[in-house]
C-alpha cells in the first residue's frame, strides 16, 4: 500500500510537472497566441479522443444542456489559455505563471455564486494577501509597463480558469476527465478556426515540434494524468502540490530561457502561493 501511495504521489508530481512546460512553450513558441491556442487545441482534441477510444471512454453528450455547458467551458479554457499565453508574451514566465495562480483565491471569491455557500472572512483576509503579492510582483505599478498589462492578463486569465471549473464541478461525477476534456478542445477548436484565415501562419511548419509537445505533453498527458489522480487523492491535496507548477516553470525558463526571477518575484510569489497552501489546508479541514 505504501509503495502504492509514493507510486500515485509521483504521477501526481510527474503530471504537475508536465503541465509546468506550458510556460517556456508559450513563451518560445513564435506564432500569434491564438493560433498557438489552436493548434494546442486541434492537436490536444485529436490525441483525447485517440486515447478516451483505446480506453474505450463514453464520448456520448446525454442532453442539451450538458452540450451547452461544455460549449460554454470550451470559450472558458479559450479564454483562459489565451490570456495565459498573452501574459508569457508580455511579462515572463514567472509572472505569468505566478499571476495565473490567484486562480483558487478567486474561485473561493466567485463559489458563493455558484453554491449556496457564504464568503468568508478567512478569504477576504488571503484575498488581501493575494493582492499585494500582485503588487509586489509588479517593478512599477505603471499600466503601460508591459509587465503590468501581463499580470493582469495573467489574474483575468485565473478568472476565466476558475470559471470553467466552477461550471464544470457538477459534472465531474458524471462524465470521464479526459472525456470533458477533449469536448472542450473539440468545441475550441471549432471556435477559433478563422485565426487560420486571419492572422499570419508562416511560421506553423517551424514550430511544429513544440506545438506537437504542447498539445502532446502539456495538454493530453499532463492534463489526463492530473486528472486521474483525482481518485486517489482530494482535490485539497492535488492543489497543495500543484502548487509547484510555478517552481517547476521558472527552473524550466532559467534553463532553456535564461529567464532570473527578480527578488520582487520572489517575495510576490511565495505571497500567492502561501495563500494557495493555506486555503487548501483549510479546505480540507473543513470540508
Amino acid at each position: 500500500m505504501k509503495n502504492q501511495h509514493t507510486n500515485h504521489l509521483l504521477l501526481l508530481t510527474l503530471a504537475t510537472f508536465l503541465i509546468s512546460t506550458s510556460g517556456a512553450l508559450g513563451r518560445f513558441i513564435d506564432l500569434p497566441t491564438p493560433v498557438i491556442i489552436w493548434w494546442r487545441s486541434s492537436l490536444g482534441a485529436l490525441f483525447l479522443f485517440l486515447f478516451c477510444r483505446f480506453k474505450k471512454i463514453d464520448l456520448k453528450i446525454r442532453s442539451r444542456r450538458d452540450f451547452f455547458t461544455f460549449l460554454l467551458s470550451g470559450v472558458f479554457l479559450g479564454s483562459h489559455w489565451i490570456t495565459y499565453f498573452y501574459a508569457l508574451k508580455l511579462s515572463n514566465v514567472a509572472l505569468g505563471m505566478l499571476s495565473l495562480f490567484t486562480f483558487p483565491i478567486i474561485t473561493a471569491f466567485l463559489e458563493p455564486l455558484f453554491t449556496r455557500s457564504k464568503l468568508s472572512f478567512v478569504h477576504i483576509i488571503l484575498g488581501l494577501m493575494v493582492l499585494l503579492g500582485i503588487y509586489i510582483l509588479a517593478p512599477e505599478f505603471d499600466f503601460e509597463s508591459t509587465y503590468v498589462k501581463g499580470i493582469l492578463f495573467g489574474v483575468f486569465s485565473a478568472v476565466c480558469y476558475a470559471l470553467r471549473n466552477l461550471i464544470l464541478k457538477p459534472y465531474v461525477s458524471n462524465y470521464n476527465g479526459s472525456a470533458l476534456m477533449m469536448h472542450q478542445t473539440l468545441f475550441l477548436t471549432v471556435l477559433l478556426l478563422p485565426v487560420l484565415f486571419l492572422m499570419d501562419t508562416g511560421n506553423t511548419t517551424s514550430q511544429l515540434p513544440y506545438l506537437l509537445i504542447l498539445a502532446l505533453v502539456t495538454t493530453a498527458i499532463g492534463h489526463s494524468l492530473f486528472v486521474m489522480s483525482l481518485k486517489h487523492f482530494s482535490v485539497s491535496t492535488a492543489s497543495i502540490i500543484s502548487t509547484t507548477q510555478p517552481i517547476f516553470g521558472i527552473i524550466i525558463a532559467y534553463i532553456f530561457l535564461n529567464e532570473m526571477p527578480t527578488l520582487n518575484t520572489f517575495i510576490g510569489g511565495s505571497l500567492i502561493l502561501a495563500t494557495v497552501i493555506i486555503e487548501s489546508i483549510r479546505s480540507k479541514k473543513y470540508a
